[in-house]
């Protein structure tokens, strides 16, 4: 019996003629913590609580297994980037492994990091990436290789935005000015004159109003709820892209030791999880935009030719990343291009083809 379920014989058949052997039910009870780092307030961490758990409860109802869960969000567990850790070293069966930060562990996951201006549709990115986690060889490794199974529940996010605390009419107004992102994003500022500090939203709004940054590269779903406006009220719509930061995974001996219907029950609610969290998504970008507006933020849109300038003036981020990631063994080309051509596939139109140069 696996180590994470405990039994118990529900009961034996008494007859009038005396105690016949009759098959005995078995009733599950699983034991099952889930992690993040980010709290609640943050969009994919509420779906995992609202929509995965529940949908996991659903599907086994009746079965005769009940899950009994505990959340721990908000590095009550795990910090944000050591989700990875903490289910691979079995302190959690369950994470929302943010891949975005986990760069070592994680590489070929942060390929739509190092390859901005392809797509602003976070429900296409976040859907194809969660299929090439199934069906690409290279990003189904990098999770057995760390001890997990991927479930599923590919969290896309929504394009991303400037927000400074000065406004920007051209790429001269960056130069010399320091500039907050999340770990591979820092390569976006190349040719910028910004520098790029590697960061993540648990501290953004701090580091503004300190003085650490002068801005960040963040998304509207996550700048309202953070409140970033109020210390960085210049929102500037540049048109990085959607991207993939990660989604639900298990630990992998965990996991296997489960009976196949449970195993089913958690990938399904991992889907399930992924089509309302980007419903979700959808439906606040614009909304959260207009609060923010309305607080007496200033949003701006750049033109295409902006847009062409920067990526332009950008080394190919996506071909040094890819070469590094080959001679460690990893199949960094392989992998660039099977986003590049899975995206292209489904309709994006991207600024610059980083596979092609």
């Amino acid at each position: 019996m696996n180590k994470y379920i405990k039994s118990s014989a529900l009961a034996a058949v008494l007859s009038v003629g005396g105690m016949l052997n009759a098959p005995v039910a078995i009733a599950e009870d699983i034991n099952v913590t889930i992690v993040a780092g980010h709290p609640p307030v943050f969009r994919w961490v509420k779906h995992a609580s609202q929509t995965f758990i529940p949908a996991v409860n659903a599907a086994l109802e009746g079965s005769g297994t009940t899950i009994i869960w505990s959340e721990q969000y908000g590095g009550a567990l795990a910090k944000v980037g050591n989700e990875l850790e903490a289910v691979e070293e079995g302190l959690a069966e369950i994470g929302v492994v943010t891949s975005l930060f986990d760069p070592a562990k994680l590489a070929v996951q942060n390929v739509t990091y190092f390859t901005p201006f392809v797509s602003s549709d976070s429900t296409a990115v976040g859907e194809w990436m969660d299929k090439l986690q199934f069906s690409n060889p290279d990003m189904k490794a990098a999770w057995t290789e760390n001890g997990l199974e991927y479930l599923g529940g590919g969290i896309g996010i929504d394009d991303y935005l400037l927000m400074t605390k000065f406004p920007i009419n051209s790429l001269a107004d960056l130069d010399g000015k320091k500039i907050g992102a999340p770990g591979p994003a820092v390569n976006w500022l190349k040719g910028t004159g910004a520098v790029g500090v590697s960061g993540n939203l648990t501290t953004y709004y701090n580091e503004i109003k300190t003085g650490v940054y002068d801005g960040v590269i963040v998304f509207a779903s996550a700048a309202l709820p953070g409140k970033l406006h109020e210390v960085a009220p210049y929102i500037t719509k540049v048109g990085f892209g959607a991207q993939y930061a990660g989604g639900l995974a298990a630990n992998k001996d965990w996991f296997d030791g489960l009976s196949p219907k449970v195993q089913q029950a958690l990938r399904d609610a991992a889907t399930a999880d992924r089509v309302a969290y980007h419903k979700d998504l959808d439906a606040s970008v614009a909304k959260f935009l207009d609060i923010m507006q309305s607080q007496g933020a200033t949003i701006t849109e750049v033109d295409q030719a902006f847009r062409e300038e920067w990526a332009a003036g950008m080394d190919n981020v996506a071909q040094l990343w890819a070469k590094r990631l080959d001679g460690e063994g990893k199949a960094g080309t392989a992998v660039l291009q099977s986003y590049m051509d899975t995206m292209r596939a489904a309709g994006a139109t991207p600024v610059r083809n980083w596979d092609k140069e």
